[in-house]
């Protein structure tokens, strides 16, 4: 912070390329970030979800980021010991796929062909060399991250700690394995979690296909998707109250194109009101099907094998591809007369996020994690209100999952990521979980053992984020400072993959929720309400937005406008309109300085110094600091950015700025002085409030200011002054404003120029506002730019005047002189002429059939619209016509 300071300190326009790196670098080198420097405050914690180590910034990524640093920002200045510990995940099948694109692209060489240790020795290198990209970019975003705290999933400590995890669950039964149905990526060839697999709309058949009975007397018609599944068919199931095939069941049918028999079996799981009311059975490929086939004691063969090719199960169709086998099976449904009819269809599919191969269901030996319970006592802390969802719609639809929870796949057949701490004895079978490697089996003593080559899904290792960042298993200093952290933040579309994960560990391993907030925001969207993908290429990259506009922009962009857990849309004119935010911030702090002198000393405010102007400003800031702070207390960022806006925009910089120039540019030396005070104070506090949202250009500014202290950053919260508070002036101000504004409006209905002075006559309701209107007078007739002015208690109006009633007064705009209205009232008649021609061209054009069918969608549009914009000009002008006529 300066001693002094003067304008030359800001330059004329704002610059973030010029500011935001040296600012951030500021920021860092005086370790303003880092936490437990005051061990006496009140310790407050968030984890960053950890972002991909070889991925880029997106918006989503942005948005999440911006949250929590405006949560951090406000409690570091609230005088907590805030701490935000940043963090990158190895994303197993992410970073893998990636490694081995280059792999091949670069060598020509497959993973195998290196072999695991030096594959995974080549990712390493990857991470040391391109791990650092996306902690940058949160640097360029302005999170004010404890970067000395920083960890990776794969850091030695996190490693200990989930293998900690995986041995006292697997000893305990939790963790078990078995035979399960999976996403299943035949590319990728891994196991995937829901999350990686992207559903989106394609074209489709819908084909009904014939099951005869075996001897002869009827069928079944089932309809299906996917036909090259049918040869791992074990059964047609119907429900047991259809009256239609209640005499079915327990009867065999013949399998089409093959020699097999399958039975009709009878289960709840069968909507008889959806399709024929009959459903094939192909337990080993559709997880519902899976289900039906355990409660039946079904076989599950599997026709697909894990390279997507069709398996010796399927007879002459073996090893064709899922896509060439439909066709064929299909074909020869239609020929052997199985096939009863296709339908075309619009349907979801799985799709591999990476790679985009369609995922298959796919029954798999894999670990599992055993999940109810863990669900349960994740259920009884949140019935006692240990965790509180904001909105809190999202409990609800957090409860609904865990209390239908279904065991969790945490193997990956990958070489990057948490290998597996299960050992198989090649003499007894047995398996041994460790946390170090042992050194022979623990049932038999063999030293002849073998690691599985499987790693653990991503989220396994995630789960455990709030504690194993903070040292646990240790008892770390850190650990028994800062947890359970205290909000976390994320989007709703990982509230199942992620929060529940760390809920259920950190029950069960710490005995505590990690966190006591779940504060949930939405997905962006583009500015037409569709996803944003590559495939659409509406995608917007976040770091282009920092490069063109500034971080502050893109900040304040996504957290205002915007209500707590819904989605939100994004487009550059919300961009454009926080960069002129920003600029008019920018050019009111010019003004203040430019009207403090270098080497000015600042008197203490005075109260019984100030006018109505300065008791009105201190009033509302007051108000706008109790706002603001309520507003984040409750996380409502978008109504928090509203109030500070408004403040900042309206009554800072359009109406006190104004007031004080009256002051500033008078003979009255002390009277000045104590206005810059007030402009120095309410800038300095608005920069206050400013600053968790638009972090780099109030740190800018405030190193300018002639006051005390080293950074922003650290500087304290505003808080309510109480001698502050005056309602009246309030009111009074209110009053004055409202006269001026009707003035202006008068001024505007008439297209006077504000350049050209007017006549004023104000007609006071009583002595009150007289009183209040004499006083104000200089400020009147400056803002509504009046030649000659008169103000008495009410009586008889003007004549040839306009008028407008305001609180307390009656204002007349006297047009004798100023606006000849008969000539006025000519041109308005012949404009309306024109605008109603032009209006009628476009209405008959728009009646046109033809040219409504044939012209093109945006050609029809834009007439639409020129039509509207003749109407609206019309009826301004005849409202404009009859201001006059009333004269």
């Amino acid at each position: 912070m300066q001693d002094s300071a003067h304008a030359a300190l800001l330059p004329p326009a704002y610059d973030p390329a010029a500011v935001e790196q040296k600012i951030y670098a500021f920021w860092e080198r005086s370790g303003c970030f880092t936490a437990g420097r005051d061990p006496g405050k009140t310790p407050f914690a968030i984890v960053m979800p950890p972002p991909n180590v070889t991925g880029s910034l997106h918006l989503g990524h942005a948005w999440n980021n911006t949250l929590q640093d405006i949560i951090i920002r406000y409690k570091r200045m609230a005088g907590f010991d805030a701490l935000y510990l940043p963090g990158t995940d190895h994303a197993g099948i992410a970073t893998q796929t990636r490694v081995e694109k280059t792999l091949r692209e670069e060598s020509g060489l497959s993973r195998y062909d290196l072999g695991r240790e030096a594959f995974v020795e080549r990712v390493w290198a990857w991470k040391h060399r391109f791990g650092n990209l996306i902690t940058n970019q949160i640097r360029a975003l302005g999170a004010s991250c404890d970067w000395s705290r920083e960890r990776f999933t794969l850091d030695e400590g996190l490693s200990r700690a989930v293998r900690k995890v995986f041995v006292d669950l697997y000893r305990e039964g939790l963790i078990y394995r078995g035979q399960r149905i999976i996403n299943w990526c035949p590319r990728c060839a891994t196991a995937l979690s829901d999350i990686e697999v992207e559903h989106s709309e394609v074209q489709g058949t819908l084909y009904y296909v014939r099951y005869p009975l075996v001897n002869g007397e009827g069928e079944v018609v089932v309809a299906t998707t996917r036909p090259e599944t049918m040869f791992a068919d074990v059964a047609v199931a119907v429900h047991p109250d259809d009256d239609r095939y209640q005499k079915m069941v327990g009867k065999r049918l013949r399998l089409p194109l093959t020699d097999r028999e399958i039975p009709v079996i009878a289960d709840s799981y069968v909507d008889p009101e959806y399709g024929s009311g009959c459903v094939k059975i192909t337990p080993a490929h559709d997880p519902n099907d899976f289900e039906v086939g355990l409660r039946h004691q079904l076989e599950m063969p599997q026709c697909i094998g894990p390279d997507g090719r069709l398996t010796a199960w399927a007879g002459p169709y073996q090893g064709l591809t899922r896509e060439a086998a439909r066709a064929q099976v299909a074909a020869d449904l239609a020929a052997q007369g199985y096939m009863v009819k296709e339908e075309a269809l619009t349907h979801a599919v799985g799709h591999c996020s990476r790679c985009e191969t369609v995922v298959e269901p796919y029954l798999s030996e894999q670990w599992f994690v055993r999940m109810q319970p863990l669900a349960e006592p994740a259920l009884a802390a949140l019935a006692r209100g240990e965790l509180r969802f904001i909105p809190d719609r999202f409990e609800k639809v957090f409860v609904h999952w865990l209390e239908n929870v279904r065991d969790w796949c945490i193997s990956r057949q990958l070489w990057w990521g948490h290998r597996i701490p299960a050992w198989y004895c090649t003499d007894c079978g047995g398996v041994t979980a460790a946390v170090d490697e042992p050194q022979r089996c623990e049932h038999c003593g063999s030293e002849r053992i073998h690691q599985d080559e499987d790693v653990l899904d991503t989220w396994f290792s995630s789960a455990l984020w709030p504690f194993s960042t903070l040292g646990w298993p240790d008892e770390t200093g850190d650990y028994a400072r800062y947890y359970p952290t205290h909000a976390l933040v994320t989007a709703y579309d990982i509230l199942f993959f992620w929060v529940a994960r760390m809920v259920f560990t950190g029950l069960k391993f710490t005995g505590r929720m990690p966190f006591r907030e779940v504060v949930v925001h939405g997905l962006i969207r583009a500015a037409d309400g569709r996803k944003m993908s590559k495939s659409l290429g509406n995608g917007v990259d976040p770091l282009e937005v920092i490069d063109r506009y500034g971080a502050d922009a893109l900040r304040f962009t996504l957290t205002t406008g915007t209500s707590p857990g819904n989605d939100q849309r994004f487009a550059f004119e919300k961009v454009e309109g926080s960069r002129h935010f920003i600029n008019k911030v920018w050019n009111a702090a010019r003004f203040v300085l430019m009207n403090v002198p270098e080497g000015t000393e600042l008197p203490a405010l005075d109260r019984s110094r100030w006018e109505l102007p300065e008791r009105w400003i201190l009033h509302r800031l007051n108000e706008t600091i109790d706002a603001v702070t309520r507003y984040l207390d409750r996380y409502e960022f978008g109504e928090a950015g509203r109030v500070i806006y408004d403040f900042a925009w309206d009554d800072f910089c359009d109406w006190y700025i104004e007031f004080s120039k009256l002051a500033l540019y008078g003979d009255d030396e002390a009277r000045k002085q104590q206005v810059r005070a007030v402009l120095v104070c309410v800038l300095d506090t608005l920069l206050r409030l400013l600053h968790p949202f638009i972090p780099f250009v109030t740190e800018e500014i405030w190193q300018s200011l002639p006051l005390p202290g080293e950074a922003l950053v650290t500087a304290a919260w505003p808080r309510v002054q109480p001698e502050w508070d005056h309602p009246a002036a309030a009111r009074e101000a209110a009053a004055v404003m409202e006269l001026v504004r009707a003035v202006r409006n008068l001024r505007a209905e008439l297209n006077l120029p504000p350049s050209r002075a007017v006549p004023l006559v104000v007609h006071a309701q009583d002595d009150a506002w007289q009183t209040l209107f004499a006083a104000n007078a200089a400020a009147i007739r400056r803002f509504c730019n009046v030649s000659t002015w008169q103000l008495t208690l009410a009586g008889e109006a003007p004549a040839q005047a306009v008028s407008a009633v305001t609180s307390g007064a009656q204002v007349y705009l006297p047009l004798a002189g100023v606006v000849d209205v008969a000539t006025e009232l000519e041109r308005l008649r012949k404009e309306q002429v024109r605008l109603a021609s032009e209006l009628e061209r476009a209405e008959k054009k728009l009646a046109n059939p033809q040219f409504v069918a044939k012209a093109p969608a945006a050609v029809v549009a834009a007439e639409q619209a020129k039509a509207d914009d003749f109407r609206t000009k019309l009826a301004a002008l005849a409202a404009r016509m009859e201001l006059f006529r009333r004269v």
